[in-house]
């Protein structure tokens, strides 16, 4: 089994779900008591947060490169972002290592293919929705057409990720918003499934909120991750 390398604490509430989510896939693929081999970097996430919000991403690229390089250093032979927002900065990272780092947005694009779906809904940070690393990757790579929330719906989203799940606070009536973001894009986009876009939004939705495919990238990207770590990719 290969090691692998987490780059977390962004936030550290998914960050556990991550590593929960490694250990349980290694047991229930290897039996007895076998679990995952991890080496973790968890940043202070105020410090990227810092970083995002100002525009700083090459300060953010300093960061992230300097943690790569230490879980190299440290033994790593593979590694995760354990966020889709700072995929932004994957290919600054992985120019940076000479491991192979497992891509968040990839792993879920294989599912979403596999699946048989064309037009996912992606709620995400603003980043992430916003900008094009990630949509533009499903779509050049994959051939998918992503589609995601008009601005308010976008700014709720976004709202809930920073202002609560980040916080470890999982509200009923965001709950019921993000269904209700998803219905209207159902509505009025064609939507045909939904990307848990980022990492800690598994804490409030869910497959069972919903009719159509929903994608959590935090258990794709653990099961991809542990496939690379038993030889399966």
């Amino acid at each position: 089994m290969k090691t692998l390398g987490l780059i977390g604490g962004m936030s550290w509430e998914s960050t556990a779900i991550y590593y929960r989510h490694l250990n349980e896939i290694v047991r229930e693929r290897l039996g007895g008591l076998h679990s995952a081999k991890l080496l973790l970097w968890s940043f202070d996430f105020a410090e990227i947060a810092e970083r995002q919000h100002a525009g700083d991403w090459r300060g953010a690229a300093a960061l992230m490169i300097d943690a790569a390089r230490r879980l190299e250093e440290a033994g790593a032979e593979g590694l995760l972002i354990c966020t889709n927002t700072m995929h932004k900065l994957a290919d600054e990272v992985q120019a940076a290592v000479s491991i192979p780092l497992i891509h968040i947005a990839d792993a879920t694009a294989a599912a979403v293919k596999r699946a048989g779906c064309a037009r996912p809904a992606l709620l995400a940070t603003r980043f992430t929705m916003e900008e094009d690393f990630y949509k533009g990757r499903l779509t050049e790579k994959y051939g998918l057409s992503p589609a995601v929330p008009d601005m308010a719906g976008r700014d709720m989203v976004h709202h809930v990720i920073y202002e609560e799940l980040c916080r470890g606070i999982v509200n009923e009536a965001s709950k019921a918003a993000y269904i209700a973001e998803v219905e209207r894009m159902r509505r009025d986009d064609g939507i045909d499934s939904v990307i848990m876009g980022c990492t800690e939004i598994t804490m409030l939705i869910g497959e069972q909120d919903f009719d159509i495919p929903v994608f959590d990238t935090t258990r794709i990207h653990a099961q991809t991750a542990v496939e690379f770590a038993l030889g399966e990719l």
